[in-house]
This record gives C-alpha cells, structure tokens and sequence, in this order.
C-alpha cells in the first residue's frame, strides 16, 4: 500500500504530495516549495527516509503547483509528466509569476505528456490519470483504486471547487468533469486535493453547494 506524506508551501497555501511505495520509491506531485526554507524541508525529508524519486507529476500547471519542478528535476534526474492541454498554462507561468510579483525559476519542459486513461506503474501498485478539465485545460486527478484515495490537484475541494476565472477555465466544464469522472468514483474514496483539507467523494456529492 502507498504511503501519502504531504506538505503545504508557498503563499498560496497549495500542497504538494508525496506517494511511497514500500520500496521506498516515491512520487512528487505538485511541488510548490518556493522558499529557501520550504524547499530545503522536501529535501531534506526525503533524505532522512532514504527516498528514491521516481517521477515527477503536475495535476496541472498554475504557478503555485510548479514552483518546485525545477527542483525536483535537477536534484534527483526525473522528468516532468503532465497533460499537453495545459502547455499552454505552463508556457505562460513565468509571466504570470511576474505579474504576482513571484517571480520564480522556470519549470523544466515536459519529457512526455499523461493520457485520460493512462496507468502509472507504481511497484505492485496503480494511478489511473483522469482528464477533468475546467479549472484549467489540462487539469488531471491520480487515481487509486487499491487505495481508495485520489489525489485531486484543484478540481475538488472540500465543499468547493477550483476556481474558473483563470484563462483557459470553464465553469461548466468544471461541473461536468465532477459528476462524470470523480462523482462515479466510490463514496469512500478519500479526495487530496490542492488546497485545503481533503474530503471524500461521498461527502462532497451530499453537501458540496456547487453540486447540488
């Protein structure tokens, strides 16, 4: 069974999550270290457990879920994954960062692109990639079956959703990528998602007020 260790960095209060596997291997989704002391905690947590970084994946690519890629790239020699409809967020973050006054090290080009289906091999364990746009264009969630758990990225939230004022998002959009390929998800699956604590899908289909 996989391991979930997550922290929450940058002014935007997003988190980035760990999954490790019992042979220690582990997966970085979304990191948003940006501080010299947020990015020095991830190292150095994943060496005091002895981590082997495997991959590294973005839900989608507003700034503060890529801060860290770089990072993550260099330090431990893994590419990044994501979907190729949110390139374009991706090829417009660093001005964005400037326009927050964050400016921040570019993220590396991704090395290949996640497809709505797709099956990430992780030891003895799974992630399926859904597509659920809305948020942004290329928005995915990661999938566990086995582990009843679903890292969400910022498509749901505890009764909310990600928001879709940004370019590139849809409200509707947003709504119908909910209902049809997180709300057919078990009840007791367990939602991580970008901000926020986590929820389950069950709760959210009885008590979100943007679902109902």
């Amino acid at each position: 069974m996989m391991e979930i260790q997550h922290f929450t960095f940058n002014p935007f209060q997003e988190n980035t999550y760990l999954l490790i596997n019992e042979k220690k291997e582990c997966i970085i989704i979304d990191p948003g270290c940006y501080f010299e002391e947020e990015r020095k905690q991830l190292l150095t947590y994943i060496e005091k457990e002895g981590l082997k970084v495997t991959r590294l994946l973005n839900t989608h690519c507003h700034i503060d879920h890529i801060f860290g890629n770089r990072l993550i790239s260099q330090t431990y020699g893994v590419g990044l994954e994501m979907h190729s409809l949110d390139k374009i967020v991706l090829d417009r973050s660093p001005e964005i960062g400037k326009m927050y006054n964050i400016p921040f090290e570019p993220s590396p080009e991704p090395v290949r692109f996640l497809e709505d289906g797709e099956k990430i091999l992780f030891g003895g364990d799974e992630l399926e990639v859904l597509l659920t746009p809305g948020h942004s264009p290329g928005s995915v969630c990661f999938y566990s079956a086995a582990g009843q758990f679903l890292i969400g990225g910022d498509v749901l939230f505890y009764q909310s959703i990600g928001r879709t004022d940004l370019p590139g998002g849809s409200h509707q959009t947003l709504l119908n990528s909910i209902r049809e390929k997180l709300f057919v998800l078990p009840d007791e699956v367990t939602v991580y998602p970008g901000h926020g604590q986590s929820t389950t899908i069950g709760f959210e289909k009885q008590h979100n007020p943007f679902l109902q």
